[in-house]
């Protein structure tokens, strides 16, 4: 305040404008409106306050503790999710997505909402073993079947091997695409396991058991995974090193200047 004092006394402010008047007492510089100003701030800054402390209490809540119909609906659907290895009965909108219920609902706002079209893989949950779009499931369909997101994912206080790969190998850049990434990770390490072909699969009838994915083959099964801050190198180390315990980071190919004449012909 010294410092606005310091400017009103040197300013000459019989030669300002209307408007220049009228920004001066909107942001509280008037000397008829400085008491307001100072009010408005202490309003502010304590409602920050408030609501810092408010939201914490609400994620300190067990999922169980959380209400199961909170408002009136008109297409109610009563559902019993089970997520993370924990049962809640909700009452829901028939249409509501499971991106929708885990974070209004269950206050699990790990997995995000990106594009809300199943473009960008933000939303990427574990069902029943499966990575599945929540954006594009409806949560009135998942009844009896076992979600994982990406909270469920700590095990007795332990990350999960992928989410300290991914740290190590810093898989990440803004981080809000990670819980996706990392839960698409651990769904791919099952398809592995169990053989699944992939649209770069050379041979559909010679498909083997715990396959070990090239990086090819990785970056094809996780293209539905959108990293706009381009961490994918990182992200495909990361997933070697749980897959198959490859430390080493990618070798980096420079294209000829053959090559990219023969691109822009092309």
């Amino acid at each position: 305040m010294k410092d606005i004092d310091k400017w009103k006394k040197n300013a000459d402010l019989e030669n300002l404008s209307d408007d220049e008047k009228m920004i001066l007492d909107e942001m509280g510089l008037s000397g008829s409106s400085r008491r307001k100003f100072l009010k408005q701030v202490s309003a502010a800054s304590l409602s920050i306050w408030a609501s810092s402390y408010f939201t914490s209490e609400l994620f300190a809540s067990n999922m169980k503790d959380l209400p199961d119909n909170p408002q009136v609906l008109l297409n109610e659907v009563k559902v019993n999710l089970r997520v993370n290895e924990m049962v809640k009965q909700l009452t829901l909108d028939s249409r509501m997505s499971l991106l929708d219920a885990l974070r209004e609902r269950l206050a699990l706002t790990g997995t995000k909402k990106g594009c809300d079209h199943g473009q960008c893989g933000a939303c990427t949950v574990i069902i029943d073993g499966k990575r599945n779009l929540s954006c594009l499931t409806l949560a009135a369909t998942c009844e009896g079947k076992e979600i994982t997101t990406v909270e469920g994912l700590v095990k007795n206080g332990e990350m999960h091997p992928m989410q300290k790969a991914f740290l190590k190998h810093d898989g990440f850049q803004c981080g809000y695409c990670t819980p996706g990434q990392i839960c698409s990770s651990v769904a791919l390490l099952e398809e592995a396991k169990n053989g699944e072909a992939s649209y770069v699969t050379e041979d559909f009838k010679k498909i083997e058991e715990n396959l070990n994915l090239s990086e090819e083959e990785i970056r094809e099964r996780m293209s539905g995974n959108i990293c706009r801050c381009g961490a994918y190198n990182n992200i495909v180390q990361a997933f070697k090193e749980v897959h198959s315990g490859n430390d080493e980071m990618p070798t980096w190919e420079f294209a000829t200047q053959e090559q990219m004449e023969k691109a822009k012909k092309a």
